[in-house]
Formats: structure tokens, sequence, C-alpha cells
């Protein structure tokens, strides 16, 4: 028997070896920590939704203003939501004209679209911070415990605020360093 070949096989051929995988930058600790955030909210409502089912089919109680959180918390996951989706570029897309640009454009379109992303998310942040500020102003109170509103809009507007940033940054790593953009590959059109 010979000596240990470099590569291992796996069925009869050759395999390279598996590679370590690329040391995360701080950016990309603050990016998985977003999706971390939006992912915990993603339980607190199916928590809500399930406690509250729960308790009113087996023990005919209510929780106080589970309809209120569950309400508050949807809204808290979707402006989250907007903020994991945002870096990634993994979200559902149809373009026909992007899957049969050459590579070059194809990064022209993504910087374009990033563009008009940013500045849509941005225009929704600051309305979405007027709200939290005549939500607190106008002391929006929940039905059944009279507790304040605006909190739930802040965290929201919180997402939203990640949101832009994390747009801000697809951007800069499409201009800049592209080779820093995880995106799923996408099947060329045929």
């Amino acid at each position: 028997m010979s000596a240990a070949a470099p590569e291992a096989l796996h069925n009869g051929s050759p395999v390279d070896p598996p590679r370590p995988p690329p040391k995360k930058t701080a950016m990309d600790r603050f990016i998985d920590t977003i999706e971390l955030i939006a992912a915990g909210f993603v339980g607190f409502v199916a928590l809500n939704t399930f406690i509250a089912v729960f308790m009113r089919k087996f023990f005919a109680v209510t929780i106080p203003d589970y309809y209120d959180f569950g309400r508050l918390l949807l809204g808290i996951l979707i402006f989250w939501g907007i903020a994991a989706t945002s870096y990634r570029g993994t979200h559902i897309t149809v373009d026909l004209v992007w899957a049969n640009a050459p590579a070059k454009y194809q990064r022209w379109i993504d910087v374009f679209a990033t563009l008009v992303l940013l500045f849509v998310v941005t225009v929704q942040t600051i309305t979405l911070f007027d709200k939290v500020t005549t939500t607190y102003t106008d002391n929006v109170l929940t039905y059944d415990l009279h507790l304040p509103n605006w909190p739930f809009f802040a965290v929201a507007w919180a997402g939203d605020v990640s949101a832009v940033l994390l747009i801000a940054i697809r951007t800069f790593r499409l201009v800049f360093h592209p080779d820093q953009i995880h995106d799923a590959r996408i099947k060329m059109a045929e």
C-alpha cells in the first residue's frame, strides 16, 4: 500500500480537503446579530400566539392584551425582518433583465437597485420615527393593561434603522468590495 495521498477519495474520485470557514469581520458579526434579533422576534410572536390559544382552549383564560401584544410584536417582526433580508440579497427576486445581463452589468443593476431600496427604506424610517413620536405624545395605550404603545413602535423603528444601516453597508460593499457580498448564486436564464 502506498503512502497516504494528499487528497481523500470519495467514491473513487478525489475530494479537496474541507476549507475552514472565512473569518468573520466585525461587520459580519453585526449583520448576524441583526438576523438573530429578527429570529428572536419570530419566536416571540409564535410563543405569544401559542400560549394565548393554549390558555383559551384548555383553561378558558384569556391573557390580558394578548391581541395587542401580538399586533405590536408582529409590527416589530416585520421591520426587523426587513432588516434581516435587506443585506443578504437571498430573498425572492424575479428579474429577467438581471439574469441575462453580463456580470459587469449585473453588479451595476445591483448597485442601482440597492440605492433605490436605501432611499425607500430611509424615507420609511423617517416616517416611522414620526409615528413613534406621535404615539408617545398621544399617549396611545393597550386595551387591558393600559401599557404605552410607543416602546413597541420604537423597537420596530430600531429594526428599520438597522435595515438602513445594512442596506448602506451592502451598497458600500457592492461598490468598493464586491468580493465581500455573500449572495446566493442564481442560475442564468436559458
